[in-house]
């Protein structure tokens, strides 16, 4: 890490991602030794507070596992004397031009390096960059020192939403100095996507149609909107979830070998891979609604489990999703006939991020006979790529159970990173990311055009569920999902669509 002069900016540091994520993560950054060491924090946002106040926020999630208590409290004081807060209104040019003048005096008279991250409303997100370009506080520009912009999705709710977006940020910053997050890029097990595949030879030629009969990209988790109702009723899970989290990861399964391992070949096939998915239609995608729990099912705002549309703050009769499931394909030679089911929701049996691929089985069997443990009672080899909530790589495998007689049941090769790496402390995704702002590495975070391809695949499906007002179906909270994935999953001749959500 560069010795120069850090200043890092959160606008918006009263808000929830900045107390929960932003500020926990560039604490362990510190506490850690990885910044440099004349570095400083600096909340904005429209509330009043004065250094103290919002140090005292901060405070409670100040957490730094691996060292002692007392060094932890000796790093955690340092780091909030190092906070500072001033009040700014998100679209006046006048705060921010003040706010430029009173930091470069805190910085010294010489200006440092500077990394601003929008943790905003995502309506505000052009009126704060052009207010911060006219006063100077964003200078454009990617020379020394440095000003680097990093804005939070969601991007748009559509193409053209997303497009408005991208000419205001165009026109106040250089695409180099614009970091698009998207934090599942910054976890563990997707960084590890790229090593599996690329630096064991082994998964190359399998990596196929010849070999893959499907693919299976799931995000469950057990809670309801969560106090979020207000921001989720107007984006929903395909926007919130499905378009941006599990679209990064899908690229980084599907696309091809990078020339190199530098941050424009490796989104170079990723944008390919995308480019080449037909776009979605209501034939190819399933909704649904939480309803009323089921009993025993974990409640969704700390009281009982209910439906979407009983959650505060969401309105009478909404038609948002809260589950989502499709088929894409990819029309390439690699992946020609493989059907990718992505599915995502809230308020089911449990929580976790998946990616399974599914093997062909065995042409003319040597072994016939049914195999225990395994779905349908077929031998079909599985990998297994768990993103959370406790990463693991695994390869099922059909073997001999002990004993007499030839009895198969299925097994797994299990890499589990917490018992393989007992002293290796498994970082936070958004330490790994603010971490690469500060070196300029942009290898994990989106480039325009992959969002552009993005949006062209759900915009369509999308324009199609608001201009016929689609109902999603129902599914009890703590439940299953909605049956008719399987119907969907099974036109693609997929036997297993609810093995995520329900094993």
């Amino acid at each position: 890490m560069g010795k120069q002069p850090l200043t890092f900016i959160v606008v918006g540091a009263t808000g929830d991602l900045a107390r929960r994520k932003l500020f926990p993560a560039l604490f362990a950054c510190f506490a850690r030794g990885y910044l440099p060491p004349d570095v400083r924090f600096v909340g904005l946002a429209r509330t009043s507070l004065d250094d103290a106040a919002f140090r005292l926020r901060l405070a409670d999630g100040l957490k730094c596992e691996e060292l002692e208590a007392g060094a932890c409290s000796l790093q955690a004081g340092e780091f909030l004397r190092r906070c500072h807060y001033r009040r700014c209104a998100y679209d006046s040019s006048a705060d921010f031009g003040a706010v430029d003048a009173w930091l470069t005096g805190l910085e010294g008279g010489a200006r440092a390096n500077r990394a601003i991250y929008l943790a905003v409303p995502p309506f505000v997100f052009g009126q704060t960059a052009r207010a911060m370009s006219r006063s100077g506080f964003l200078p454009r520009g990617a020379g020394e020192p440095w000003t680097r912009l990093v804005v939070e999705k969601p991007f748009g709710r559509d193409r053209a939403s997303y497009d408005e977006l991208q000419r205001t940020l165009a026109e106040v910053c250089d695409e180099a100095q614009t970091f698009r997050i998207d934090h599942y890029l910054g976890k563990e097990v997707v960084q590890n996507l790229l090593v599996l595949r690329f630096a064991n030879e082994i998964f190359e030629p399998l990596w196929c149609r010849t070999h893959i009969q499907h693919v299976h990209i799931a995000w469950s988790e057990t809670l309801g909107v969560a106090g979020r109702a207000g921001y989720f009723d107007r984006y929903g899970i395909v926007r919130d979830v499905m378009q941006n989290h599990l679209m990064q990861i899908l690229s980084l399964v599907a696309m091809d070998r990078p020339a190199r391992l530098d941050a424009n070949a490796i989104r170079d096939e990723k944008v390919a891979v995308l480019r080449k998915m037909r776009p979605l239609d209501l034939d190819h995608l399933v909704v649904g609604q939480y309803a009323s729990g089921r009993r025993g099912a974990p409640p969704s705002n700390g009281t009982t489990p209910c439906g979407y549309l009983d959650e505060e703050g969401v309105p009478a009769g909404s038609l948002t999703p809260t589950y989502a499931a499709t088929v894409l394909q990819v029309d390439s030679p690699r992946w020609q006939g493989v059907p990718f089911l992505l599915t995502a929701g809230k308020g089911l049996r449990r929580t976790v991020t998946e990616v399974r691929v599914h093997f062909r089985e065995t042409e003319a069997p040597l072994y016939t006979g049914p195999v225990l443990g395994a779905p349908n009672g077929s031998g079909r080899n599985e990998l297994i790529i768990r993103v959370q909530p406790d990463e693991k790589l695994a390869l099922r495998i059909v073997s001999k159970v002990p004993g007499v007689g030839m009895q198969l049941g299925t097994t797994e090769l299990d890499l589990r990173f917490r018992e393989k790496y007992p002293g290796a402390r498994i970082a936070d995704a958004y330490e790994n990311l603010l971490l690469d702002v500060v070196r300029g590495d942009r290898s994990l975070f989106i480039r325009s055009d992959e969002l552009e391809a993005a949006w062209d695949l759900f915009t369509p499906v999308l324009q199609q569920l608001e201009s016929r007002q689609i109902r999603p179906a129902p599914y009890a909270f703590g439940g299953c999902a909605p049956a008719a994935v399987d119907a969907l999953a099974a036109r693609h001749g997929i036997p297993d669509a609810q093995v995520i959500d329900q094993n």
